[in-house]
């Protein structure tokens, strides 16, 4: 371990800064960030998909899904926004490493009337728990119903889905288990101004219990350096909170 201390760390106060500053911070810190080729349906049955990465998981039961819609210049909705709104449904579909040009694709500002899907070249299946199709490409789709919409502020609002089904490539899931195997999903990620990750470069970290902390320090402890007295092991700085506080954090 390196006995250098941390770098110091530049503080931002955001009451400060205007809104693309914000924006630039968020995205270059909240990192990687899942992306979500949205699929809907306008009310005239034309197909709309777009690419979202302010997208994520927030509950498992119920299943909940939420995708951050940012509005036109003009504060009008987008299409993805407005179709949620006529028809309260939407499906996400999971952006592989394959997938990746025919997303940038989709993400081109065409108007209402272009069928993104179609122009990237990706094939369309029609959807089961709702009328927007799924992309057969994409790993996983996720086909949601609309749960709530946040509205924050005028540029942009957050819209909260219910699951009501996935689909999962038969190579990537065990469906006795329902074990997902990430490494064959070859999801990637989206990180600040134009760059994406992927997830190729993984490893396994299990939560431990109490008893298995104890254990582990225990068996650190036994590890120090023998022979020597305790007020003569090697010693880091202890920051200031810890010592204030008896080592313990306080509590929020």
């Amino acid at each position: 371990m390196s006995s250098r201390p941390p770098p110091g760390h530049t503080h931002f106060d955001f009451s400060g800064l205007s809104g693309r500053d914000k924006y630039k911070l968020i995205i270059g810190t909240v990192i990687p960030r899942p992306i979500a080729l949205v699929t809907t349906i306008d009310e005239n049955g034309v197909v709309n998909a777009a690419p979202f990465s302010f997208f994520n998981a927030l509950s498992g039961d119920p299943a909940i899904v939420a995708i951050g819609v940012e509005n036109k210049a003009d504060m009008s909705f987008k299409d993805t926004g407005h179709n949620i709104r006529m028809t309260e449904q939407f499906t996400v579909n999971i952006v592989d490493q394959a997938m990746i040009d025919a997303m940038n694709t989709c993400a081109v500002p065409f108007p209402p009337d272009v069928d993104e899907v179609d122009v990237a070249g990706l094939t369309q299946v029609p959807g089961v728990h709702v009328s927007c199709p799924r992309i057969l490409e994409a790993p996983a789709a996720l086909e949601c119903k609309r749960y709530i919409t946040l509205e924050i502020g005028k540029s942009r609002e957050i819209i909260l889905g219910e699951v009501m089904g996935v689909f999962i490539r038969n190579d990537c899931v065990n469906p006795l288990n329902k074990h997902v195997d990430q490494k064959r999903m070859d999801a990637v990620g989206r990180l600040g101004g134009h760059d994406y990750s992927t997830i190729r470069d993984q490893f396994t970290l299990p939560t431990m219990s109490v008893a298995e902390w104890e254990s582990r320090n225990s068996n650190l402890d036994d590890s120090k350096e023998p022979g020597k007295p305790a007020g003569e092991q090697k010693q880091q700085d202890v920051p200031l909170s810890k010592q204030q506080t008896g080592g313990k954090r306080p509590k929020a």
